[in-house]
C-alpha cells in the first residue's frame, strides 16, 4: 500500500478517538495555569496535541514512542549505512509505522519526482543581496514556491471539503521535504561557493544527495542523515513547531506555515543557538591558551566565565532536565569516527561536558546543567569542513520541515481548530494574586 494510501487509512482510524475525546470528555480538566506561566511564555501548559513526537524531561524526545536509540535500530539503513535514511523516517513519522525496504524504496521514488525545484525560485534567491542570512534566503525560496501549492488551489477550487483537506496538504508538504534540501544546497554553493552548483544525483537518497550536492565527503552523508533526523521535532511547543501549527491552522498553506516556522528558528533562543555555541566554544578554546583540555584547566574557564556574569551556551533547556539524547546521538557518532574523536575542538567539548554540569549545579542558578543538541552540533559541521556556521540554522530547518510538515498533514486530517488562545489583563492579574482566589497549591 502506498504511503498516502497508509496515511489516508491511519487518519479516519484516528478520527473516532478525537470526536469522542471531544463529544464525551471536552470539559475534563489536564492542566491549571498560573500567573507566572502567564507571564513567562506559557511554560510547561498543556494545549498542544500531536503525537508524531514526545518530549519527557527525563528520557527526552520520542518519535511515535521510540527514543533515539530506538529509532535509528527500528528503520531501514541506508545502503553501507549504520544511520537510516530520511525517507525511512518520513513513512515513519507520518504512519508511526517501521517501513518495509519496498515501503522505503517507494518514498524515494516519489520524492525523486518532487525535488525539482522551478528555476523561478532560484532566481528569487539570487535577487537578494548576496551578504542576505541563509535563513531569509531560506524563507524566501519556500514562500516563492508558494504558487505551486495543491492545498491553496484546492481551497479556492470551491470545492473544499475539511474532510480531504489534509490530501492537499500531504502533497504540499512531500514537494516540501523533498525540495528543502535542494534549495538549502543551492543557496549554500550561492553564497560560499561562487555559485559553482551541483546538480542532482538521482541514484542518491536524499541526505547522501544533499552532501554531494555541496560537496562534501562520503562520510557527511551519515552526518546529514543522522543531523536532519535528530532536528526534525521535538513535539510541538516549540517556536518552529508551534508557529508553523498556528499559522496553518488558520488554513494557510504549507507553504505560508512553514515560512513563518523558519522566520521563528531563525532566532537565537531557537535554531541560532548551534551557531552561537560554536562560536561560544571556539572563544572558550582561546582561555586554555594552546594547552590540552582537563578538568582542572576547564573548570577554572568555565568558573571565570560564570564569575563575569557570562552563560555557558548549550547548556540548559525549556523541558529537558538530563543530558539531551540528540546531543548524546551526535557525542557516539564523533567517539566511534576516527579523526573525530581526536579532533581539538571535539575534545574540549567532550571535556566540558564532563566539568560542566559540576560546576553549574554548585553555581546553583540553573535549574538543567546538561548539555542540549546545541552544544555537540556545530563541531561535527566544522571538522566536515561545514564553516560557514551561519549556514547552520539552514540545516536544522532541513531537518524541522520533516516534524513540522508530518504535524500539519495530521492536524488537517483530524480537522483542529484554528488556534486562538484567550488574554487577561495585567490588571486582572493582580485582583486574582491580591484575593488569592485562583491561587495553586
Amino acid at each position: 500500500m502506498a504511503l498516502k494510501e497508509t496515511l489516508k487509512q491511519k487518519i479516519e482510524e484516528h478520527r473516532p478517538r478525537t470526536t469522542k475525546l471531544t463529544k464525551e470528555f471536552g470539559k475534563v480538566i489536564i492542566d491549571q495555569v498560573t500567573i507566572e506561566q502567564c507571564i513567562g511564555g506559557a511554560r510547561d501548559i498543556r494545549s498542544l496535541v500531536t503525537d508524531i513526537s514526545y518530549l519527557d524531561p527525563q528520557e527526552g524526545i520520542r518519535f511515535r514512542g521510540k527514543t533515539i536509540p530506538e529509532t535509528f535500530a527500528a528503520l531501514p539503513k541506508a545502503a553501507g549505512s549504520a544511520y537510516p535514511t530520511v525517507e525511512s523516517f518520513w513513512y515513519f513519522l507520518l504512519t508511526g509505522d517501521v517501513p518495509t525496504d519496498a515501503q522505503v524504496a517507494e518514498v524515494a521514488a516519489e520524492w525523486k519526482t518532487r525535488q525539482a525545484v522551478p528555476e523561478y525560485v532560484f532566481t528569487a534567491i539570487r535577487a537578494l543581496p548576496r551578504d542576505s542570512h541563509p535563513m531569509v534566503m531560506l524563507s524566501v525560496g519556500i514562500m516563492a514556491l508558494q504558487k505551486e501549492s495543491k492545498f491553496a488551489a484546492f481551497y479556492n477550487s470551491g470545492k473544499f471539503n475539511k474532510m480531504v483537506a489534509w490530501e492537499s496538504v500531504y502533497e504540499d508538504a512531500s514537494d516540501i521535504v523533498a525540495r528543502i534540501p535542494i534549495i538549502a544546497a543551492f543557496i549554500y554553493n550561492l553564497k560560499y561557493k561562487g555559485d559553482k552548483q551541483i546538480a542532482i544525483d538521482p541514484t542518491l537518497d536524499m541526505g547522501a544527495n544533499f552532501a554531494h550536492m555541496i560537496g562534501q565527503s562520503d562520510q557527511y552523508k551519515d552526518v546529514a542523515r543522522m543531523y536532519f533526523i535528530l532536528h526534525s521535532d521535538h513535539e510541538s511547543g516549540n517556536v518552529s513547531a508551534h508557529t508553523t501549527h498556528l499559522v496553518h491552522s488558520a488554513l494557510s498553506d504549507p507553504y505560508y506555515a512553514y515560512a513563518a516556522g523558519l522566520n521563528g528558528l531563525a532566532g537565537p533562543l531557537h535554531g541560532l543557538a548551534n551557531q552561537e555555541v560554536l562560536g561560544w566554544i571556539m572563544e572558550f578554546q582561546k582561555k586554555l591558551n594552546g594547552a590540552e583540555p582537563t578538568k582542572e584547566n576547564v573548570t577554572k574557564a568555565l568558573w571565570d566565565t560564570l564569575n563575569a556574569g557570562q552563560v555557558v551556551p548549550g547548556y540548559g533547556h525549556a523541558v529537558l532536565r538530563k543530558t539531551d539524547p540528540r546531543y548524546t546521538a551526535q557525542r557516539e557518532f564523533c567517539l566511534k569516527t576516527p579523526g573525530l574523536k581526536d579532533d581539538p575542538l571535539f575534545k574540549l567539548v567532550a571535556m566540558i561536558f564532563e566539568t560542566a554540569p559540576g560546576v553549574l549545579t554548585e553555581h546553583g542558578k540553573t535549574k538543567n546543567p546538561w548539555p542540549n543538541v546545541d552544544a555537540q552540533s556545530g563541531v561535527i559541521q566544522w571538522y566536515y569542513g561545514v564553516k560557514e556556521w551561519d549556514f547552520y540554522t539552514v540545516l536544522f530547518g532541513v531537518g524541522r520541515a520533516l516534524g513540522c510538515m508530518a504535524n500539519i498533514t495530521w492536524d488537517r486530517g483530524l480537522g483542529y481548530a484554528i488556534e486562538r488562545p484567550k488574554s487577561v489583563t495585567t490588571a486582572m492579574l493582580e485582583k486574582w494574586a491580591a484575593d488569592g482566589g485562583r491561587q495553586l497549591s
